[in-house]
């Protein structure tokens, strides 16, 4: 099954030359790893875009600068267009490191730093295996394009979904980053919103000639917390996805202690699982906060921060999953699955256009045990190997089919 030529050596070097860049996001300065990893990618012989996104565009995102990369490799003739996407963006390392986050360092047989996993590694595992089809690209009809991204962290509005808004491509099948032992084909959705309360000051002695905007969104928060509570009793059928989640993770306001507080701003997180709908989930979370923080004097602003629709395995998904599912388990010495994880990712972008996508890369058995977005993330090097050679096992299926 394997690829006669792979350079492990080269893919372990690549990916930590990768991990050695910042790219944190925020504050999302990420063209300067762009045009590195472009350079790289040129060391291996391949012809790199390179699609600087407007820096108005960008800022309106909250970042400050992306530039997105695309290789295309055309092989024989005709044949399908396979995507395969990672984002080099990453979050900030934080605290708790027992190594350098931007050192690579290798010990254990795994490669440690920030973004390692989530996604650099599949930086390498793309690059790497599309490098094994243009050395031998026999009886190979089909083009495969890398798309490697810079704004995954920020929801991929100017990632992906620029890439396809703005036709820079068309592909017609698609994998993204993900874990070398499962198959993902759905993933849960977010929903953020900012709550702000406007009420009236007063004198803390007369509280009542005032409206505390404090009172209301103290009743805002036992609704959405009493909401918590009832979401946790629905559970997706899809297995790996659980239950719809919610959380209020940031809360702002007041004036002084004896002041009443006339401005009141709170941030939640509505997780959404493949059965549902966010536009919808949006009005109903909406009216619910209305309806808890309604009173004298009080108005209330509802603004959507981010809207990340849930994916749903689509029609024509299976064309991958077959693949990869013989190639994977034959690799990794046991079935692998398909199943959905709990979280967002930029896969959902290629659904949106109905291009069948799976997600399936380097990463480990789970996100905790790659500590992604926590220290010491890493990824095993048996996992970089394993997934390449999967991965160009799969493509070359794909572009013989």
């Amino acid at each position: 099954m394997a690829d006669s030529y792979y350079d492990l050596a080269r893919a372990v070097t690549f990916l930590k030359a990768l991990v050695r860049i910042p790219s944190d996001n925020p504050p999302g300065e990420c063209s300067r790893h762009a045009e590195e990893t472009a350079k790289l990618l040129e060391g291996l012989d391949f012809k790199v875009e390179r699609h600087k996104v407007p820096d108005k565009l960008v800022r309106a995102h909250g970042m400050r600068s992306v530039t997105n990369l695309i290789v295309r490799e055309h092989f024989g003739k005709g044949g399908p267009v396979i995507a395969l996407n990672a984002h080099g963006d990453v979050v900030p390392p934080g605290q708790g490191w027992s190594v350098d986050p931007y050192g690579a360092i290798e010990k254990d047989g795994a490669i440690y730093g920030r973004g390692a996993a989530v996604s650099k590694s599949d930086f390498a595992t793309y690059a790497f295996a599309l490098r094994a089809l243009k050395a031998n690209p026999h009886k190979l009809n089909g083009t495969v394009e890398l798309h490697f991204t810079y704004d995954e962290e920020a929801g991929g509005d100017i990632g992906p979904k620029w890439l396809l808004d703005e036709k820079i491509t068309s592909p017609d099948l698609a994998i993204c980053a993900g874990f070398s032992y499962s198959i993902v084909t759905a993933h849960n959705g977010c929903l953020h919103l900012e709550v702000t309360l406007h009420g009236k000051q007063a004198h803390a002695a007369m509280p009542e000639t005032g409206a505390d905007a404090l009172e209301a969104a103290n009743a805002v928060m036992t609704a959405l917390y009493t909401e918590r509570k009832r979401l946790a009793k629905t559970k997706s059928k899809l297995p790996g996805i659980g239950s719809p989640k919610l959380n209020v993770g940031l809360i702002e306001g007041g004036i002084n202690t004896n002041v009443v507080p006339d401005l009141v701003k709170l941030r939640l997180d509505r997780r959404l699982i493949p059965e549902e709908n966010g536009r919808k989930i949006e009005r109903d979370l909406t009216a619910l906060i209305r309806k808890a923080g309604s009173g004298k004097g009080i108005k209330i602003e509802v603004k959507r921060i981010l809207l990340a629709e849930p994916l749903k395995p689509i029609k024509g998904v299976e064309r991958i999953v077959g693949p990869l599912q013989q190639h994977a388990s034959a690799s990794l010495k046991q079935k692998i699955k398909t199943t959905g994880v709990p979280l967002y990712t930029d896969a959902r972008h290629y659904a949106a256009r109905k291009i069948p996508v799976v997600l399936y890369g380097a990463g480990p058995r789970s996100i905790l045990e790659a500590n992604a977005h926590r220290a010491d993330e890493h990824v095993r090097v048996k996992d970089l190997e394993a997934a390449t050679q999967i991965i160009a096992a799969t493509l070359r299926d794909l572009l013989k089919a």
